[in-house]
Order: C-alpha cells, then sequence, then structure tokens
C-alpha cells in the first residue's frame, strides 16, 4: 500500500472518529436535556398535587361561615354557663367562692373545661364533698343535661405538692386523693342526671401545678363537646 493511501485511511479514520464523538456529545447532551425535562415535569407535577390538595382542603365560604357560627355560639355558650355558675340562686346570697371556678374551650379537641377550686369542693386532705360545693355541682350537672346531653364527660383529680401524711391522712399518696376526690365529683354527677356510661376519672395527683397550690389542689369536669 502507498503512503498516500495509508494516509487517506488515516485522515478518514481521524474524521470518522471525530464524527462518532460528535455524535455520542450530541446524544449526551440530548440526554441530558430530556432528563432536566422529565425532572422539571416531575416537580410541577408534584407543585401541582400540592397546590390541589391545599385547595380540597380549603373551606367554600359557607362552610368557613357555618365554622365560625359554631365557635360563636360555643363562646356563648361558654359565657352563659360561666355567669350561671357565678350567679347565686334565688334568695340566696352570692357566694364569693364561686369567684374562683373558670371555663374555658379548646376548639380543636372540642374539649369544654370548669375549672372548680378544691376548696370550693373539699375540706383540707378530704375527699368527701363539702355542704357549699352542693350548688355549684348542680349548676354544672343542669348545664351538662341542657347542652351536652349523651357527650363524654371527664372528671380530672388534682393536688398540690405536700406528701400525704399517713399518720393523719387515710390516703397512700396523692394519686389517691386526687382519684377519691374526683370519684365523688364524678358520682354526684351521675346522682344528679348526668350518665354513669358517659363519665370518667383520671387521677393526675400533683401533676400539672397551678400558680400556687391553693390553685393547684381543683378538679376540672371536662366535656367533650364534638
Amino acid at each position: 500500500m502507498s503512503l498516500s493511501s495509508m494516509a487517506c485511511r488515516r485522515v478518514g479514520l481521524v474524521g470518522f472518529v471525530f464524527m462518532l464523538t460528535s455524535n455520542l456529545a450530541c446524544q449526551n447532551k440530548v440526554m441530558d436535556e430530556n432528563l432536566a425535562l422529565h425532572q422539571q415535569n416531575r416537580e410541577l407535577q408534584a407543585r401541582l398535587s400540592e397546590d390541589d390538595e391545599k385547595l380540597k382542603q380549603a373551606p367554600d365560604p359557607a362552610q368557613l361561615a357555618a365554622m365560625q357560627k359554631e365557635i360563636g355560639d360555643r363562646d356563648a355558650k361558654i359565657a352563659e354557663l360561666e355567669a350561671s355558675l357565678k350567679k347565686p340562686a334565688a334568695g340566696a346570697a352570692a357566694d364569693p367562692a364561686l369567684a374562683g371556678i373558670e371555663t374555658s374551650y379548646d376548639s380543636v379537641s372540642g374539649a369544654l373545661t370548669v375549672r372548680v377550686p378544691g376548696d370550693v369542693l373539699f375540706d383540707s386532705g378530704k375527699a368527701m364533698l363539702k355542704p357549699g360545693a352542693i350548688g355549684t355541682l348542680d349548676k354544672i350537672s343542669s348545664a351538662i343535661r341542657k347542652d351536652y346531653p349523651g357527650k363524654p364527660v371527664r372528671v380530672n383529680g388534682y393536688t398540690d405538692n405536700d406528701p400525704i401524711s399517713k399518720t393523719k391522712d387515710q390516703w397512700d399518696d396523692n394519686w389517691d386523693l386526687s382519684y377519691a376526690r374526683a370519684k365523688a365529683v364524678m358520682n354526684y354527677l351521675s346522682s344528679h342526671g348526668v350518665e354513669s356510661r358517659h363519665l370518667s376519672v383520671v387521677a393526675n395527683g400533683s401533676n400539672s401545678p397551678r400558680g400556687n397550690k391553693s390553685q393547684s389542689r381543683r378538679v376540672e369536669i371536662v366535656v367533650l363537646t364534638k
């Protein structure tokens, strides 16, 4: 083979390799662009899906108005209950102890809580209801029967963190005392028209203290309105 022929073949081979390399580079570029487009498409679809979910969860004006009305109705009931609790019975003098009673409503869980100071309900270290507690519990049981019939009612008992003196008290510990007090309130509600199958008791002992020891000693009656 002549030198000129070999040179031509080399030139032709180099040209072929260059063309092949160029084609592969173009194909790779197209593939990269294609993959990038696919990735962008997936991201766009994900954003659209998120937007669809947000639109589904957003209430329409009618639903929003209904929700606002429900919240307003519940706020009014809470105010009515609090006013009723603090209003003395006909012919009776106002009871200063009722000033310590608080009510609150959690719109998320639907829990309506009536918080009664332990000193209103019980003597120190005791779980027998004081005579003066009867009027308060009558108002609470009446409100539950009227406004929340058939709703679950949980009675939470709490104490302060003073240790129980086993030499003079009948309780093993603060858990025992908080349970006995909550159970006494539950029994009263049950005997005054609140269905026992909807009632439950929780003993909290000295957990969840509030402010001072007097405020920590309390019973909370929680009505699950939802």
